[in-house]
């Protein structure tokens, strides 16, 4: 019976197989590193893009920004120049007013009364001045309660001179705008009544 040595076939076909394996091995390194590079490349894309896009949202914020405080701005001189209009608008409303006031001043101011200082602060006006005696007084109090353009005449001091006749007076009013012209008749309140009773009253002491 003849004898087959199968010795050199088994390990050519061991050394096909490690071939073999050897060759898979390497295309799978080989594919596992183009699929990594691949992978880099694109989270790099990735990346980059969104930089790009971060760099031109940045960009945006700041031209908004540049916006809205130009747009600021834009309102702070507006609400400027509304005030400034607002103050010119009373002002040229004052000046007819001013010249009517002072106008009635001169017609409300009785004889024997002469006014040493005149102050106003907003719509309210101080009288100080010298009167021949509390009666002149209390009759300019009642010509300001009967004025047009002054009303709410009120009485602070009034002091007989010392030396020689007359008397010292502080009173106050109040001007009649043409923005409160129309709330009410410009007479004076009680107090002023009240007051005016008590000047009578002291004229009366007095003389």
């Amino acid at each position: 019976m003849p004898r087959i040595n199968l010795l050199p076939w088994r390990e050519g076909q061991r050394k096909e197989r490690k071939l073999a394996f050897l060759v898979a091995l390497g295309v799978a390194a080989l594919a596992a590193g183009v699929t990594s590079f691949a992978g880099y490349l694109l989270y790099g894309s990735m990346i980059e893009g969104q930089q790009r896009r971060n760099d031109t949202l940045r960009a945006e914020i700041k031209r908004l920004d540049k916006q809205i405080e130009e747009i600021n701005d834009l309102e702070t001189a507006k609400q400027r120049f509304i005030a400034r209009m607002d103050i010119i608008e009373k002002l040229q409303r004052s000046r007819p007013e001013i010249v009517h006031v002072f106008d009635e001043i001169v017609r409300t101011l009785p004889e024997g009364v002469y006014l040493t200082a005149v102050k106003q602060t907003g719509n309210a006006l101080k009288f100080e001045g010298v009167a021949q005696s509390s009666t002149r007084v209390s009759t300019f109090m009642r010509n300001i309660d009967g004025s047009q353009w002054l009303r709410n005449p009120a009485l602070e001091v009034v002091q007989t001179a010392k030396a020689g006749p007359g008397s010292s007076f502080t009173l106050t009013a109040d001007q009649v705008t043409t923005a409160n012209a129309s709330n009410g008749p410009p007479a004076g309140g009680p107090k002023g009544k009240q007051l005016r009773k008590a000047s009578l009253g002291s004229t009366g002491a007095q003389q």
